[in-house]
């Protein structure tokens, strides 16, 4: 038959067959476009989705903030101590559990979140989707964490 390509066991590792390449090169090229809005506020993309949990549900452990943001200690620690040495978070261990890390924001931090209102503005358009495919995209998305056991 004409125009129909044949179907061979190694298909399935072909790269315009795999789900994730383009979810990944999605990813990867969304957080590029945020770097030059991130600039302003002295922010990598982690450390705004770090501050931004932070500004929503104020203090926490680094365990609760972990969870929240998908990273584990050996990623989110020296996020942490780059944030603290900017003066936006303070690290504290509580005498009660020497274990824990309790993060909070300092008053520089609290106030970074007026300037960061203006990132969501200059990402508009970031991914030239109607706004209803925007919306049916992160409830995918959401679906698909949720499925596969991180939420």
């Amino acid at each position: 038959m004409a125009g129909k390509r044949e179907t061979n066991k190694y298909d399935c590792i072909r790269l315009e067959n795999q789900l994730c390449f383009p979810l990944y090169a999605c990813a990867k090229e969304v957080v590029r476009q945020y770097r030059e809005p991130l600039e302003e506020l002295g922010l990598t993309y982690t450390q705004f989705v770090v501050m931004m949990v932070l500004w929503e549900r104020g203090g926490m452990t680094e365990g609760e903030l972990g969870r929240i943001v998908y990273l584990d200690s050996g990623t989110l620690a020296p996020l942490l101590k780059r944030l603290e040495k900017q003066g936006l978070i303070n690290r504290v261990r509580p005498d009660s559990n020497e274990r824990k890390l309790f993060l909070t924001l300092t008053e520089t931090g609290e106030l970074l979140k007026e300037r960061a209102i203006k990132v969501p503005e200059a990402m508009q358009g970031c991914i030239n989707l109607h706004e209803e495919e925007l919306q049916q995209l992160k409830r995918l998305l959401d679906k698909a964490l949720i499925n596969m056991g991180t939420r």
